[in-house]
């Protein structure tokens, strides 16, 4: 049996808040721990998304969902190449609270 899709999406929102802590402790562009904390929060918060109900997903057509999942991949296959700091950074900024209020919404409608 399959876990319910609120304890992935309960996943994510403990994974963004995760990687606001580790924002707080510094510039994950001058700190390999910390961009190494922030890949990896990355690659768990994408792969969780997966588990997401497709229907509540269609709800957010904003969130690149698609993208999400293959940014996961990236992460993991792409681990010697050339994911730089100020990229990580730039999808932190950009992309976690949008998702962070998509997911918040759809946890207080499921």
């Amino acid at each position: 049996m399959s876990k319910d899709w609120r304890v992935y999406a309960q996943h994510v929102l403990d994974t963004i808040e995760k990687i606001q802590r580790i924002e707080h402790r510094g510039e994950i562009t001058q700190d390999e721990v910390l961009y190494d904390a922030t890949l990896r929060n990355l690659q768990t918060l994408s792969e969780a998304t997966q588990r997401l109900l497709d229907e509540l997903k269609s709800v957010y057509p904003a969130i690149p969902w698609h993208q999400i999942s293959g940014f996961r991949n990236f992460l993991v296959h792409n681990y010697l190449g050339d994911i730089d700091a100020q990229t990580i950074q730039a999808v932190v900024q950009q992309h976690l609270p949008p998702l962070e209020q998509a997911v918040r919404d759809m946890r207080a409608q499921g």
